[in-house]
């Protein structure tokens, strides 16, 4: 009877020591739990981050770049239009198509002068992903050479249209409209209008009238 106690008595003592070890493990795993992530484990999520931005965010650039240009054009043209009226006195804009260059210039008399804004000390150039396609301006469509553009103090505007092109040949056209000056963009081409034609059959009926008168 003794010895079945003995027994008893190692077995639970056994039992015992074995789920006081189970019970500190827990408690170190469950310690370092709450610690939060190891700095390896941070280390790779930051790896795998920067890896991920780094594949977005050429995208996005991509997509936004030809826009961007667009609307920074959109608020050149806005600036002048405002220095001319300020200054009372007409502002020319040279556009270099091949350089992708642009500056303006106040005429005063016979002379060009440079802006006093900074904004204006160095001519603007498109983004490297940017070209002029080609201008429709006073002095017909140009797809090289140098475009004038005038901004009268009035308020006027040379009416123009520009055509810009990024590297995958998407287009962006800025359209110029004289008289209020307002500016429609699109992501198509906008031709101009083309003239107006007298069918044959007209013809003789009005030079009939104008012996009439």
């Amino acid at each position: 009877m003794k010895r079945e106690t003995r027994v008893n008595c190692g077995a639970a003592a056994l039992f015992g020591k074995r789920r006081a070890s189970l019970a500190s493990r827990l408690t170190a795993h469950a310690l370092r739990s709450s610690r939060g992530f190891t700095i390896l484990e941070i280390i790779i999520v930051l790896f795998l981050l920067v890896g991920l931005l780094g594949i977005v965010l050429p995208r996005i650039s991509l997509e936004d770049s030809l826009g961007t240009v667009g609307r920074r054009m959109v608020g050149t043209v806005r600036s002048l239009q405002s220095l001319a009226i300020s200054t009372q006195k007409t502002v020319r804009l040279y556009v270099d198509i091949d350089r992708g260059v642009y500056w303006p210039v106040i005429l005063d008399g016979n002379q060009e002068k440079v802006p006093i804004d900074p904004t204006w000390a160095t001519p603007l150039k498109l983004s490297e992903t940017i070209r002029f396609s080609d201008i429709l301006a006073g002095q017909g469509k140009k797809e090289s050479g140098r475009v004038d553009l005038f901004f009268y103090p009035t308020g006027r505007i040379d009416p123009a249209t520009i055509h810009l092109v990024d590297a995958s040949n998407n287009v962006l056209a800025i359209a110029i409209e004289p008289v209020t000056g307002a500016i429609r963009i699109s992501d198509e081409r906008i031709e101009p209008p083309k003239p107006l034609t007298i069918p044959d059959r007209v013809r003789p009926l009005l030079q009939t009238a104008g012996v009439v008168k």
